[in-house]
């Protein structure tokens, strides 16, 4: 007598990626913003953070500092008027004026497209850059946020031993085709946040649930 059938890594990367790819083939992130300089502000402010509040504090601040010459010319205090619903503002408003200052003495006011430039600006670690590399670059840059790292694990898509959001990084790069990782991020970001939800996965609405090992266990 045989037990149950335990898909293969390499059969539950096909099933989850083809899944996605039909349900949501023009996946985008639910933040909102009007250039590459508005995004990266978007995304640190979105650190420990809902989408929802950002997106709710951002028109305002990016009416009054719209780029990085005038976030620039700003003090913490000033952006904290318009930010400070958010979590953590005190931190974010230093960050955010002296990323916008070095942006305008290092690169033109411009954001740059490469990893290392990208963590060199104040408040900027890993998973931002790898968000604005992957929307504002398109390039194949995976970010590790909560609802990747804790779906990615359910799933079984990485092995327990990839403990950590880089970790993660690494196996979900490996497995996933080059041109499906940042609709990949957004897959996995939007299944976390609305079915398999940190507290109380809504196993019963999955599609999922034929190849998840924390469902089968």
């Amino acid at each position: 007598m045989t037990g149950p059938y335990i898909p293969t890594r390499k059969e539950r990367y096909e099933a989850v990626l083809n899944y996605f790819r039909q349900a949501m083939p023009n996946v985008q992130t639910e933040l909102e913003f009007g250039s590459v300089f508005q995004l990266l502000v978007a995304v640190v402010l979105s650190a420990q953070c809902t989408d929802k509040r950002v997106n709710i504090v951002t028109p305002e601040l990016f009416r009054h500092y719209p780029d990085a010459r005038s976030m620039a010319a700003a003090e913490p205090d000033d952006l904290l008027e318009y930010i400070g619903s958010v979590s953590y503002p005190n931190a974010k408003a230093d960050h955010l004026v002296r990323m916008a200052r070095q942006l305008m003495s290092e690169h033109g006011g411009e954001v740059p497209g490469d990893m290392e430039s990208l963590l060199s600006l104040p408040g900027v670690g890993r998973k931002t850059a790898n968000v604005v590399l992957s929307v504002a670059f398109s390039k194949p840059a995976m970010a590790v946020d909560t609802h990747v790292y804790r779906v990615s694990r359910r799933l079984g898509l990485v092995p327990t031993t990839a403990n950590t959001p880089q970790k993660v990084e690494a196996v979900l790069t490996k497995n996933i085709p080059v041109e499906d990782i940042p609709r990949a991020h957004h897959w996995l970001i939007l299944h976390g946040r609305y079915t398999c939800t940190a507290r109380k996965p809504h196993c019963e609405q999955c599609a999922l649930t034929g190849v998840c090992r924390s469902w089968r266990a």
